[in-house]
Order: C-alpha cells, then structure tokens, then sequence
C-alpha cells in the first residue's frame, strides 16, 4: 500500500512538472521581435483616398503604408522590417487589439502630430501583439 501510494504521489508531481514546463515553454515562445519609432504627422491621418482615419490603429498602419508602400515619412522616422510587408500590415488592427495602448495614448495618436513607440512581439515568424505608447 505505502509502495502504490508513493507510485500515486510521485505520478502528480511529475504531472504537475511537466505542466508548469508547457506553460512556461509558451511564454518563451512569445518575444519581441522588433521596435520601432514614428512620427504622426497630418499625411498619417488621412488614407489614400484623402478620408480622414479616426482609429489609432488605422492611423499606425498608414504611417507604415506611407513610410513603406508610398515613401512618404517623417523626419526621423524609424524603418521596420515587419510592417515593410503588407500582409502583416493587415494585421495591425488585430494585433493592437492583443496589445497594450492607453486611452490618452489613442487619443494622442488620433488628434497627430505625436511621437510614437511600437513593440512587435510574436514568435514562428507571426506578429501577435503589439504595445503602443506615447513619447516625447
């Protein structure tokens, strides 16, 4: 009896190891995988049709079309890698919805005219989130 008991024991500690191990095997998985900074300027507010953008999302993922797709940028504007492909810059409303943005930050980011800092994060080559904040 003592002998199964301590088989018993044993077997949940075990499990309960291997458990926490996937856990924390799954958070690794998720890193940061670029940053980059940008200015919103007035050509960032507006689309390519000239409508005027009211979520901060679409105001980001313009800034990347025009510094990407239209080469249109601020000065000093940060170049990324991840953001340079369209696909991924569909993403971006999704993604900002995973992540971390203040209220004041957003509506910053939608009046223009504002530094931005952007964090990538994701593993396996996928974008998952990104965190926006507001800077000087």
């Amino acid at each position: 009896m003592r002998k199964l008991l301590s088989i018993l024991f044993s077997s949940v500690i075990l499990a309960g190891t291997a458990h926490a191990q996937a856990r924390v095997q799954a958070t690794h998985s998720n890193r940061l995988i670029e940053s980059y900074r940008a200015y919103i300027g007035d050509a960032d507010l507006y689309n390519s049709n000239g409508v005027r953008l009211t979520q901060p999302w679409q105001i980001i993922r313009q800034d990347r079309a025009n510094f990407h797709q239209y080469h249109v940028r601020d000065s000093d504007d940060q170049s990324d890698s991840f953001f340079a492909d369209p696909v991924n810059r569909q993403a971006l409303e999704q993604m900002l919805r995973n992540g971390t943005m203040t209220r004041e930050a957003a509506n910053m980011i939608v009046r223009g005219n504002v530094w931005i800092d952007v964090d990538i994060y994701g593993g396996q080559g996928t974008g998952r989130w990104i965190d926006v904040s507001v800077s000087d």
